[in-house]
């Protein structure tokens, strides 16, 4: 029972706080946001690894290395381990490396071992299948979880290295059969996660002495990734020997340093080697060097110098992320994929690659004749499904750090996490818990309703030259935007989209006046304006009632799409509109069935109505069978605010176009008959 309290004060705080913080968001930032204990946490963590990228002032320095011959002709690749400053450093050195003679100075060879990694747990899982098979956080969750449901490995949500005695034993037979005895070396392992419960084993195959299974690709290369990892951690260390080599320069007090390493043994190294977040497979082998001697005198074949410029903190890949997490002791193993799936659900936070950028490097070379320099380019900056803030992440993050700091807290976090464990203990009441947290939560969720400013993470950008009004950059109703004015002022304030890859935290001035380029006239088509513009959903072209989507993808742009490209993306909508249309009726045009992605379907001017069951055959419906089941489609309950005004207007403007018929006895009937539709539409809305 202390664990099903633990479990209840842990959903009741989830709750608490998640139902509270939203409204307060819809209210002072916009609608539609929600907050919650983890999620926005993990937010917190991707914009503040994003501001430390913004601020970061990039330094440059040389690195100096070179190249060396042996009386024998073997070549030997050596590098200064300080890093110069300036270039002229750099230079200096080299001029000396040029007349220079190069002497070993010692020679170190120390045995080393490398251990295997534990056994998955879900956060190793998530991080190990991003890096070497691609998949997202989510995707390894729904992958492992069809594994689990077959039969084929044991429980995905762990915190746990735990392998039970079986499947030890399993291991040793597996790794006996396929390697030898000698490759086999049984182990336990514990976890240093904080908070750890470890309530299951870890993350392994059912029958280790299966190394595949059948399924759909993902499921098969997942599974070889569970068996290798459960496999090689019982399995011997690798046996390595690592060598040092210094060499001095007699015209300078710098020495180069060469390593090498050599595997003795390659243990567990035969099956499975760690991925890392930098450099994705890691290496063990870094190279054999060549016999040398304390003494031994070698040639300079040449040396460089080459800019490097120091790196801003990475961004957050899904993986690196649930690292994060783990480490802080925020979330538990079942939480990690449904938070990142959240926030990038919310808009908060979205996945993308960025190609990076080209820029110039120096590059020295010394060789016996002499020093020669030039100026090389290289591409700098590329990223691959990072994690980035967007701006109302932004200013939902800064607003809750300012009115709710401790909820944002890391420490406060994994400081629940620790007293939902003294719960499931039995140390702590729950309810006292829950009661202690609340009582001073929920007031400062009313003082924030009542005093805090609306969030708009306003930004001023200068001055419009006709007007003299200030121009700022800002959330709005429906999200970031560009605003000339005041709301308050006699004239209403000009308004437009902030689109991507535009953000307010970095828009120019002149990037954002030339947003008001916009809407742009084409020209006529067919008796009617053509305009290119930018709207909530994006680029669009607009002909009277006409909108189509302007896709970047296709090479199209609002500012620059001439009139032609314009007129032909008209006549494609135009086309697919008349293809999609099945059936009118002369006794009201508005009045249409449509065919639609998930089957036909009724539509009243812009209002769509209930998809035709299934087996219907739309030919065969009448203008009376359509207002019936206009008529009989259940009600439906309000969404949002926005389209309550929309409806109610194309509710009016249908039964303007629909006035009362008088032609037969039977025809009043058919009017009555459109009137209760007209109010079953007004209703609806």
């Amino acid at each position: 029972m202390d664990l099903v309290k633990a479990q209840q004060a842990r959903r009741v705080l989830d709750r608490l706080v998640g139902f509270e913080l939203s409204p307060v968001l819809w209210r002072k930032v916009k609608p539609s946001l929600s907050a919650g204990r983890v999620q926005s946490v993990t937010v917190r963590l991707i914009v503040d690894r994003e501001r430390e990228i913004r601020d970061f002032n990039k330094d440059t320095f040389y690195r100096v290395s070179a190249q060396f011959s042996l009386k024998d002709g073997s070549v030997v690749k050596a590098a200064i381990s300080e890093k110069f400053k300036t270039l002229e450093e750099a230079q200096a050195f080299l001029e000396k490396c040029k007349d220079a003679e190069f002497t070993i100075e010692s020679v170190v060879s120390k045995p080393s071992k490398k251990s295997p990694a534990p056994p998955f747990t879900t956060s190793s899982l998530q991080q190990e299948a991003a890096r070497k098979l691609g998949f997202s956080v989510n995707q390894t969750m729904v992958v492992a979880q069809h594994l689990y449901e077959s039969g084929k490995i044991t429980y995905m949500r762990t915190d746990s290295f735990n392998l039970s005695d079986t499947a030890v034993d399993g291991a040793k037979l597996a790794i006996g059969d396929k390697y030898g005895e000698n490759y086999s070396h049984p182990r336990k392992f514990s976890t240093k996660s904080k908070g750890a419960q470890e309530a299951h084993e870890a993350i392994r195959p059912t029958y280790l002495e299966k190394d595949s299974v059948s399924g759909d690709r993902n499921e098969e290369r997942l599974y070889s990734l569970i068996w290798k990892r459960t496999i090689a951690s019982q399995m011997a260390d690798a046996q390595l020997e690592k060598t040092t080599v210094k060499i001095g320069v007699s015209l300078a007090d710098k020495q180069f340093v060469a390593q090498g390493e050599v595997i003795k043994f390659d243990g567990f190294l035969k099956l499975y080697q760690v991925s890392t977040d930098e450099d994705g497979e890691s290496n063990a082998d870094s190279g054999m060097l060549p016999p040398m001697t304390v003494g031994e005198n070698l040639s300079l074949i040449s040396g460089q110098g080459v800019q490097r410029f120091t790196l801003h903190p990475p961004r957050y890949s899904e993986a690196s992320l649930v690292k994060k997490l783990e480490e802080l002791g925020i979330g538990r193993p079942s939480t990690y994929a449904p938070t990142i799936s959240t926030i990038q659900k919310r808009g908060y936070v979205e996945k993308k690659s960025t190609e990076g950028i080209e820029r110039e490097y120096n590059f020295l070379e010394v060789t016996p004749a002499g020093l020669s320099k030039e100026v090389k380019t290289e591409t700098t900056g590329k990223e691959k499904n990072k994690l980035f803030p967007t701006d109302i992440g932004e200013v939902v993050n800064d607003f809750l750090i300012e009115n709710f700091d401790n909820i944002l807290s890391f420490n406060f976090t994994a400081d629940v996490e620790r007293e939902f464990d003294q719960i499931a203990d039995g140390k702590v009441s729950w309810n006292k818990m829950i009661d202690d947290f609340y009582s001073d939560f929920h007031k400062k969720v009313e003082h924030t309703l009542e005093h805090s400013e609306r969030a708009t993470g306003e930004r001023l950008l200068g001055e419009d030259p006709e007007t003299g009004k200030p121009v700022y950059a800002r959330i709005g109703r429906f999200g970031p935007m560009i605003q000339i004015g005041h709301v308050d002022d006699e004239e209403k304030p000009k308004f437009t989209s902030l689109i991507p890859p535009l953000k307010i935290s970095s828009v120019t001035f002149e990037e954002a006046m030339s947003l008001f380029k916009l809407p742009r006239m084409l020209g006529e088509y067919e008796g009617k304006k053509l305009y290119a513009a930018i709207g909530r959903f994006g680029p669009y072209l607009r002909l009277g009632d006409m909108f189509v989507s302007i896709k970047a993808a296709n090479g199209d742009d609002p500012y620059t799409i001439t009139y032609d490209r314009g007129a032909e993306l008209i006549k494609e909508k135009i086309e697919a509109d008349k293809k999609a249309l099945l059936k009118t009726f002369d006794e009201d045009p508005d009045l249409r069935i449509i065919e639609g992605r998930y089957g036909p379907y009724i539509k009243l001017v812009k209002a769509n109505y209930k998809i035709l069951p299934k087996g219907t055959d739309p030919m065969s419906l009448s203008y009376e069978d359509c207002l019936e089941m206009i008529e009989k489609q259940p009600k439906k309950t309000k969404k949002a605010a926005a389209k309550k005004t929309t409806a109610k207007k194309t509710t009016k403007k249908a039964a303007a176009k629909k006035p009362a018929v008088k032609k037969k006895p039977a025809a009043k009937k058919t009017t009555t008959k459109k009137t209760t539709a007209k109010k079953t539409a007004a209703k609806k809305a």
